[in-house]
């Protein structure tokens, strides 16, 4: 579930910087991969900041690295609670994508919301704070039909709520539903 994002710098670093007063910069990068840098969003002394984080984690225990942590469970696991209760982060990203077996063959879906918006992937930054995992939850309907997850997207007016909130209130967002009309094409 969610393996690759999309990331386009413009307009997702105007957007970002308008939107939370901070300097965010990124590179476009259509097919971002599991241990490739993220431009993400979260709090460094007391303030929003840029942090590029490497996407996954390899505990002893895991036979492969671990890139996406579910949102049912992130606040009660011990891999993520701490993490949960005090390094959230936030993923602006254009889009994601996902594959779906189609007559025999694997097809490429991007999810977006069209080339003028940013979506807002809820994240958690492990080992002290220098990787990054994002958190997955059930699909809406519009995503359903293409796999059984899908990013936990925060909404933007609940951004800073979620990167610098306390736990109970992050604890809220990790059941929103997303319900806003995606773009999906192969």
């Amino acid at each position: 579930m969610c393996g690759r994002l999309n990331v386009i710098d413009d307009p997702l670093c105007r957007v970002v910087c308008e939107k939370l007063g901070i300097n965010f910069k990124t590179s476009t990068n259509t097919d971002l991969r599991p241990t490739q840098d993220v431009a993400t969003i979260g709090v460094l002394h007391g303030e929003l900041k840029q942090l590029d984080l490497p996407w996954g984690i390899k505990p002893d225990w895991a036979k492969r690295i671990i890139i996406n942590a579910q949102a049912e469970t992130v606040s009660v696991k011990p891999t993520f609670v701490q993490a949960f209760e005090y390094n959230r982060v936030i993923v602006p990203c254009s889009g994601w994508y996902e594959w779906r077996e189609e007559q025999g063959k694997k097809v490429k879906y991007l999810f977006s919301q069209g080339e003028k918006n940013v979506l807002y992937m809820a994240g958690i930054a492990l080992e002290g704070g220098s990787k990054l995992v994002t958190l997955t939850t059930k699909p809406n309907q519009q995503c359903s039909e293409y796999h059984h997850r899908m990013p936990l997207l925060i909404p933007s007016d609940a951004i800073v709520t979620w990167i610098s909130g306390t736990g109970h209130d992050a604890h809220q967002l990790l059941s929103h539903e997303f319900d806003e009309n995606l773009s999906i094409r192969a």
